[in-house]
């Protein structure tokens, strides 16, 4: 791709003097632009809704709607319209400048304008400009293709898991003891390449905004306790204790922990967490609790483990995107950040506390749901 500009560049220009417009839209169609032309800030935002252009040049001291208001409505609207450039043009006042950086404005010039000065700030805007589009297009372009290339790659997968499980329980004939292990080891492997696919693909969904979520008033307590039955397996005979604690505050909360919220989406933070946590638990325990306040509006879910802890120059960057700690059981760094999309949907929080070989504190708060 080429970060050289459209042939014809779009310019908007906002002002309230027909001298000021006819002077800009006389310099910069003589230079090859495009230029619109508007005489107040209302007119402008109709404009901008039905042609956005590629640059907005905008007074500041315009009766009725000022040139900050037009800013603030234009950045309101910005993942709509796309990123538009704004060169606010500016009386003297040093005030003037920083309140419309603050309300999302580009750059500034001062008047009386020198044009030579204009078209540089134009020309360096648009080189902004295009640049960002460029980078925008091929991200939507990246995460469609991962998008594409985890769907397509889910159907070999579990046609493959289903076909092992089927050698492995002799659909085809006896297998030796040294095959059926064999076949133990593929299976598994496959069935973390799936998991692995699956986790990305639920990750670009989210990121690309595809991901519908329903809402709905869920039992925490009830999710809590699926998910440490389904994880049980998963811990050391003898080595590690798993279980699952109801803080004494919660029982003025009634039998109902509940939430409003996607029943799958929680499930799926919860294994996560507790899931790592029984990884990097050798021995000890890990223990999922559950706590709240009659008089608070956030429920609370705690993972803790008595396992290898996370260094402190790990935490800052662990529920980001393929972030991996040091530590060599780590996986592909999508699981955290996956979970915290998720909670964040939710209108929640997740932070997590821990000290090498101390053991690791995730809490999670979500808004509790009052019927």
């Amino acid at each position: 791709m080429s970060l050289q500009p459209p042939k014809v560049a779009h310019i908007l220009a906002v002002d309230d003097s027909p001298d000021n417009l006819f002077l800009v839209q006389t310099i910069l169609e003589d230079k090859g632009y495009c230029v619109s032309l508007a005489e107040d800030g209302r007119s402008a935002l109709a404009q901008i809704e039905q042609s956005p252009p590629d640059l907005i040049l905008l007074d500041v001291m315009m009766p009725g709607m000022d040139g900050y208001e037009v800013t603030r409505q234009v950045r309101q609207k910005q993942a709509r319209l796309g990123f538009i450039p704004i060169l606010l043009i500016t009386a003297h006042q040093q005030s003037s400048v920083v309140e419309g950086l603050d309300a999302g404005a580009d750059d500034f010039i001062r008047k009386p304008v020198d044009m030579d000065e204009l078209l540089a700030r134009v020309r360096a805007l648009l080189r902004l400009k295009y640049s960002i589009d460029e980078q925008q297009q091929m991200s939507r372009q990246r995460e469609d293709f991962v998008s594409r290339l985890t769907h397509d790659l889910r159907t070999p997968l579990v046609a493959a898991d289903r076909m092992m499980n089927l050698f492995l329980q002799e659909a085809f004939g006896p297998l030796s003891k040294e095959m059926e292990e064999a076949f133990g080891v593929m299976i598994r492997s496959n069935k973390n390449l799936l998991q692995m696919v699956n986790t990305l693909l639920e990750v670009y969904r989210h990121d690309a905004g595809n991901k519908t979520l329903t809402f709905v008033p869920v039992d925490l307590k009830e999710v809590a306790q699926e998910v440490i039955q389904s994880l049980e397996p998963l811990v050391p005979n003898g080595k590690l204790c798993l279980g699952m604690e109801l803080k004494d505050s919660c029982r003025d909360c009634g039998d109902s922990l509940t939430v409003m919220g996607d029943r799958l989406e929680l499930e799926r933070v919860l294994t996560n967490l507790v899931g790592n946590a029984i990884k990097f638990t050798d021995e000890g325990k890990v223990t999922l609790r559950l706590l709240c306040d009659p008089d608070s509006p956030w429920l609370k879910v705690e993972v803790e483990d008595t396992g290898t802890g996370i260094p402190l120059e790990d935490q800052a960057t662990l529920f980001e995107r393929f972030r991996q700690g040091e530590n060599k059981r780590a996986g592909s760094g999508l699981g955290l950040y996956l979970s915290r999309r998720i909670v964040e949907a939710h209108q929640g929080l997740i932070e997590v506390k821990s000290e090498p070989g101390q053991g690791s504190l995730f809490t999670i708060c979500l808004p509790q749901y009052k019927s």
